[in-house]
């Protein structure tokens, strides 16, 4: 395996479809600035999710809802402006795209102005994925634990683990496909509804807390590499043990992840 990717071809997704169907592992992680950015891509990691959870890892508030259209803009162009390689998603904060026409300006603003390529959002807002795919905005969805909805959730809890709401979620990603969803981040569900959607779908599905027969893995990459005051999630792992540096712990997950030793039965459920 080739570790270290060449940056000279920018990943997309079509690129990330056709690693789906060869069977090759997608790897992915948060990113937030251009230093990591710029480590991420060399190592070859193959999305860089700017994600929400800079609301907690970066400004320290207790969820993801704080976070506004403008800090994602401004995080993500430090990010898409360093990396070369890596496809760049960029999430849609909370109540950022509520109705169709909402979400499309709100996206814009994350492609024009961040340099996304894709924008991710949250739950089965089918008429709002397919508002954009139509405008062509490139879309990744989300289901299981969904972090903007912690309030009404009442925490941090795995979802799908009853016979109807495994069914829900799955009809809920075939429907987010057929909207023209290019790729899903499944998070926090039983390992066994998470293969079963990576099986059925087939655009890619990434898992975070979903078993290793996803197509692919993220992390937060403050959780993988041990830093914060908080606790780590159970479905996350500490690169940073044993690792000569950072960079070697990024490789060590990029390789885990590859070779699907990660995650393994301790970090699923």
């Amino acid at each position: 395996m080739k570790l270290y990717a060449d940056t000279a071809k920018s990943l997309t997704i079509s690129d990330l479809a056709a690693m789906k169907r060869n069977g090759d592992k997608i790897s992915c992680l948060t990113a937030y600035d251009a230093s990591f950015a710029v480590l991420l891509d060399q190592v070859g990691i193959d999305v860089l999710l700017v994600g929400d959870s800079l609301g907690m890892v970066i400004q320290g508030a207790n969820s993801t809802v704080p976070v506004t259209v403008d800090d994602m803009a401004y995080h993500c162009r430090c990010v898409a402006g360093a990396a070369q390689r890596a496809f760049i998603v960029a999430d849609l904060p909370f109540a950022s795209y509520a109705e169709p026409t909402q979400a499309l300006a709100n996206a814009a603003r994350l492609m024009q102005q961040g340099m996304a390529r894709m924008v991710k959002l949250e739950g089965a807002k089918i008429d709002v994925v397919r508002f954009l795919v139509d405008q062509g905005v490139p879309v990744c969805g989300h289901l299981g634990l969904l972090p903007q909805s912690v309030n009404r959730l009442g925490g941090y809890r795995v979802q799908g683990r009853d016979a109807a709401q495994a069914e829900a979620i799955l009809r809920e990603a075939q429907q987010l496909e057929q909207a023209g969803a290019g790729l899903l981040v499944l998070e926090c569900v039983p390992a066994s509804l998470a293969r079963t959607i990576s099986q059925t779908l087939a655009i890619p599905v990434i898992g975070i807390g979903a078993g290793v027969d996803c197509d692919g893995q993220v992390l937060v990459l403050y959780d993988m590499l041990n830093i914060g005051a908080g606790n780590r999630p159970r479905f996350s792992r500490n690169f940073m043990a044993g690792a000569a540096s950072i960079e070697d712990a990024v490789a060590r997950y990029h390789q885990a992840v590859k070779t699907a030793q990660f995650p393994g039965l301790e970090h699923s459920y």
